[in-house]
């Protein structure tokens, strides 16, 4: 499989993952599923509080800045390279949550962008049953990758 990460940087937020990490960790979460026979696009789109409110509350009528959406992508037609969207991870929003949660930022910045991942590959959350499967997903992917089950209480990493 060769995996094209498309990184979009519109934040001023310092300290954030290396295109190179970010790769690592879609890779991870991709691992397994249908595309790893196949070539496989997606877009990481890193930026601040004001973009990321206006995205949700133009695409989730949430009028506020969230961690990360997901924008799946379903092509018309066969195409030889699967895009699979876009995800749009707010800085601001995942700083404030790995202090809040008392977890090291790199450790939430691979859970955000795993979690935005299996979103793209269809994933969600909105039931009990499918909560429990996806952080099953999560926790196991994220283990793989030498951090903690984030959804632990201690999970400080």
């Amino acid at each position: 499989m060769t995996l094209t990460v498309d990184l979009q940087v519109a934040s001023n937020a310092a300290d954030l993952p290396t295109a190179e990490q970010i790769e690592r960790w879609v890779a991870a979460a991709l691992a397994g599923h249908q595309w790893q026979d196949g070539d496989a696009e997606l877009t990481v789109r890193v930026v601040d509080e004001t973009e990321g409110r206006e995205l949700n509350r133009d695409y989730r009528e949430r009028d506020y800045a969230t961690n990360v959406l997901s924008f799946p992508f379903t092509a018309p037609i066969p195409m030889p390279v699967t895009l699979l969207g876009d995800l749009v991870v707010c800085a601001p929003v995942v700083a404030r949550e790995a202090a809040e949660q008392d977890k090291t930022l790199v450790a939430h910045w691979a859970h955000m962008i795993v979690h935005g991942t299996l979103h793209l590959l269809g994933y969600d959350h909105i039931d009990d049953a499918e909560a429990e499967h996806m952080e099953r997903l999560e926790t196991t992917i994220l283990i793989g990758l030498g951090f903690v089950d984030p959804y632990e209480a201690d999970a400080g990493n």
